[in-house]
């Protein structure tokens, strides 16, 4: 692994990643939505808007975006990502969506599967969307 390159400490970056993760949210929804998948956004947006109602500062960035879907629905969110420039991968039976050929997989589009486990190790399943 090379060496990372270290960037002066600017304020715009750190708004940057914010706004990127807003924009890729923002991107998702907006594809689901015209393609007639019902979804859920769930993880950390899905906390941040919910906790930004009581108290604004309160807040917490999250670096990726988690989004609950039902598997039937998998290949038609598939094809709705893939139009707007989403990379689809897949490990160890996590399903994601990379934000270009070139994206880090932190910063992914995960998906949930409505009324599945997310680990065997969990008590309950996910609820449907």
């Amino acid at each position: 692994m090379g060496k990372m390159k270290l960037h002066p400490v600017s304020l715009d970056r750190m708004v940057r990643a914010v706004e990127k993760v807003r924009e890729r949210l923002l991107r998702t929804t907006s594809a689901l939505e015209k393609s007639g998948i019902p979804y859920a956004v769930v993880g950390g947006n899905a906390v941040a808007a919910w906790v930004s109602r009581v108290d604004e500062a309160a807040v917490r960035n999250t670096q990726d975006v988690d989004v609950l879907i039902r598997r039937n629905d998998l290949e038609r969110v598939k094809v709705a990502l893939e139009a707007i420039g989403f990379v689809h991968g897949s490990a160890m039976e996590v399903e994601f969506f990379l934000d270009g050929p070139d994206a880090k997989v932190r910063e992914a589009l995960h998906l949930l599967m409505a009324g599945e486990k997310v680990k065997p190790e969990y008590t309950s399943a996910t609820p449907d969307v």
